[in-house]
């Protein structure tokens, strides 16, 4: 588990953690001889848009049994993801778009990053927090809404916990 999602996992135990699909495909793409990457990319795909977790674990199976031998790099690489890359399975079909990377969260990222920059410094933390939402509410920063957005209520109530 990275740094991340082992903090995640401190500050929040009961969170689900997804791994960048995009990203592991490209680090998959880094361990593999030019001859192969269309084939293992072909082979990824269908792990990662499979119809169910069912159909995702088998061919994740069949990726390791096809690629063990010719290279073992890309395995490794591909277990190291684990089950994380497979977490979006859990939730609702209309949100696994959304969830198989990390494109969203980046974005903001990326534009709060460049706004941060024009504004040469901030004094603290609240100073990043208020410039964010600010950004954000008068619209300067576009969030996109999430794909199967109308179930998160339902996908919530499903995994509260309530404290005794």
């Amino acid at each position: 588990m990275g740094m991340r999602a082992s903090a995640v996992g401190l500050v929040w135990p009961q969170a689900a953690v997804q791994r960048c699909c995009a990203h592991k495909l490209r680090n998959l793409e880094r361990k593999a001889p030019k001859h192969a990457l269309a084939a293992i990319r072909d082979d990824f795909h269908r792990i990662v848009y499979a119809a169910s977790a069912d159909a995702a674990r088998g061919a994740s199976t069949a990726f390791e049994r096809t690629w063990a031998k010719p290279c073992p790099g890309v395995v490794t690489s591909l277990r190291e993801g684990g089950d994380q890359l497979l977490t979006f399975s859990r939730f609702p079909k209309a949100q696994w778009k959304t969830q198989r990377t990390t494109n969203v969260i980046e974005r903001l990222h990326e534009e709060f990053r460049r706004r941060v920059k024009a504004q040469g410094s901030l004094p603290g933390e609240e100073a990043a927090l208020i410039l964010l939402f600010s950004l954000v509410a008068r619209e300067q920063i576009r969030l996109r809404r999430i794909d199967g957005w109308r179930k998160i209520a339902a996908v919530l109530s499903q995994h509260t916990v309530v404290a005794a």
